[in-house]
């Protein structure tokens, strides 16, 4: 059997996943001092990570949003946001809870609580 997360998604329920934002803010020069092609690699050896455009957080860069696997749903998780994850030791903690089921599965670690924010209470106005 494979130790890749891609493999277990394949023969399973849907594992936790990872979507990292990696546009204008998040994954850019513009947050000095991270190697963002290590730490999304570092996650990928956690889970399944999906690298998306900009988030519309660009305040919170690094923006790192954890999914709840089936399992995880099931028992009513749903995604945690995590801004400012700019220290390989937050990438870490990440990486861990991530290994360890995620939301709804695993405790989220205390230390990853200072990351936590709502989406909704960042987006901008509509200009409309």
């Amino acid at each position: 059997m494979s130790d890749d997360p891609l493999d277990a998604a394949a023969s399973g329920p849907a594992p936790c996943r990872i979507v990292v934002c990696r546009d204008c803010c998040c994954g850019s020069g513009k947050v000095t001092g991270v190697d963002h092609a290590a730490q999304t690699e570092r996650l990928r050896a956690a889970g399944p990570v999906r690298i998306s455009a900009c988030l519309d957080v660009c305040d919170q860069a690094n923006v790192i949003v954890v999914q709840p696997s089936a399992e995880g749903r099931a028992a009513g998780a749903r995604p945690v946001w995590l801004g400012l994850v700019n220290d390989p030791a937050a990438t870490e903690d990440v990486v861990s809870w991530v290994r360890e089921g995620g939301p709804g599965v695993a405790p989220r670690p205390e230390i990853l609580d200072l990351y936590v924010f709502s989406p909704l209470a960042r987006r901008r106005p509509d200009p409309s």
